[in-house]
C-alpha cells in the first residue's frame, strides 16, 4: 500500500489541490463503485463508496492515504486519468520524471505483487510526500470522520509516538508487512526529519517495534560539531616594517552531524600589504563527511597601516 503514496502525487500532479483547501468535488460512478467488490474480494481493504456518493478531493484522500481503501485509490485514478491503463502511463512517466528508476507501478492499490521498488527509492519517495504540504497533512492526521464512510483512523500506529509524523504502512504476502516513516526531533536548536523505511517484517506489531528501536538508535546519534568560533585565527599577515595581524573569522559556525564524523578545514589568504580591521582577506572552508561544505569569510583582527615614506626610504630593497 506504500503505492498509494506514489498515486496521490501522481493524482495531485494531474489535479492540483492548494494547502488548505478541500479541492474539487468528486462524484463517485457505478464504475468506482464496483472496485468495491473488486478489491475486497482480494482481501484488501475498503470503505464505503455507494454510486453518486460526492466528497471532495481532500476527503477521498483521507480514505485512501488514512485508511489505506484501496477503492478510493482506484477511484482517484480513474477520475484523475479516464482510465486504470491511463493512470499506470502517468505513473511511470511521473516515476522517470522524479528519478525513482527502480520503482514499478502497474495499478494505483499496491495490491499487485509486481508494483516493486527499493528501499533506497521508497526513502526518496518519503521525501518527494513530506514536500508536498496536502500529502503531508493528511498522513500526518491521527483521524476524521468521513460522510458515508464515518470514522477512520489512520493505519500507521506508529503515528505520534517517538516523533512520528508518517507516512504510510502497507502489506502483501509477497512483500510482508512494511512501513515508510518520518519522524521529526529537536537537536542543537533545530529541527531533523528522519525518513526511512523498513520492508519485510513478520507483521505489523513486531515491525513497529523494530521501527522504535531503530529511530530511537538514529535519534542518540544526532550530535552538534562546531567548526569555528567567532574571531578564531586561521593565519597571520607579517610585515617587513614587523607589523603583523591576524586572519580572524567574522562568525561563528556549527553544523548538525549525525554518527561519527571528520572535518577537515584549508584556510585560503589573499595578499595583504596593509589594511583596515575588518576587510575581508580570505576565507576557511570546511570539509565535513556526509554534509555540504562550510565556508566561513577571514578578516583581519586589527589595522595593518603603510609604514610610510620615511621607511621606504630607509629600506629601499624591501617591498611594502
Amino acid at each position: 500500500s506504500i503505492t498509494k503514496v506514489v498515486t496521490a502525487l501522481v493524482v495531485l500532479d494531474e489535479k492540483p489541490m492548494a494547502p488548505g483547501q478541500s479541492g474539487p468535488a468528486i462524484r463517485f460512478t457505478k464504475q468506482m463503485e464496483g472496485l468495491y467488490a473488486k478489491y475486497a474480494a482480494q482481501n484488501g481493504e475498503v470503505a464505503p463508496m455507494p454510486a453518486g456518493l460526492k466528497l471532495t478531493e481532500h476527503q477521498a484522500f483521507q480514505v485512501m492515504l488514512m485508511k489505506s481503501a484501496n477503492n478510493y485509490a482506484g477511484a482517484l485514478a480513474i477520475w484523475a486519468f479516464g482510465s486504470l491503463d491511463a493512470y499506470e502511463r502517468a505513473a511511470a512517466k511521473w516515476l522517470d520524471e522524479q528519478g525513482l528508476d527502480d520503482t514499478t507501478i502497474h495499478e494505483p492499490t499496491g495490491l499487485d505483487p509486481d508494483n516493486t521498488s527499493t528501499a533506497t527509492d521508497l526513502v526518496e519517495l518519503g521525501q518527494l510526500a513530506l514536500a508536498n504540504p496536502v500529502v503531508k497533512d493528511i498522513v500526518g492526521t491521527q483521524d476524521v470522520t468521513i460522510p458515508t464512510v464515518g470514522a477512520i483512523e489512520n493505519s500507521n500506529k506508529l503515528l505520534g509516538l517517538d516523533g512520528v509524523e508518517g507516512i504510510k504502512t502497507g502489506t502483501l504476502d509477497e512483500a510482508g508487512a512494511c512501513l515508510l516513516f518520518a519522524a521529526t526531533y529537536e537537536r542543537g536548536g533545530r529541527q531533523v526529519t528522519v525518513v526511512g523505511v523498513m520492508l519485510g517484517g513478520v507483521d505489523h506489531d513486531s515491525l513497529d517495534n523494530d521501527v522504535q528501536r531503530l529511530l530511537r538508535s538514529v535519534a542518540d546519534n544526532f550530535q552538534v560539531v562546531t567548526l569555528t568560533h567567532q574571531g578564531q585565527t586561521f593565519g597571520t599577515f607579517s610585515t617587513p616594517w614587523q607589523d603583523e595581524a591576524d586572519a580572524v573569522t567574522t562568525k561563528a559556525a556549527e553544523v548538525l552531524v549525525w554518527g561519527k564524523t571528520t572535518v577537515t578545514a584549508k584556510a585560503t589568504l589573499e595578499r595583504v600589504t596593509f589594511g583596515t580591521k575588518g576587510e575581508r582577506v580570505g576565507q576557511v572552508r570546511f570539509r565535513i563527511s556526509d554534509h555540504d561544505p562550510v565556508t566561513v569569510p577571514l578578516a583581519l583582527a586589527r589595522t595593518i597601516d603603510d609604514p610610510g615614506v620615511w621607511w621606504r626610504w630607509t629600506n629601499p630593497f624591501q617591498g611594502a
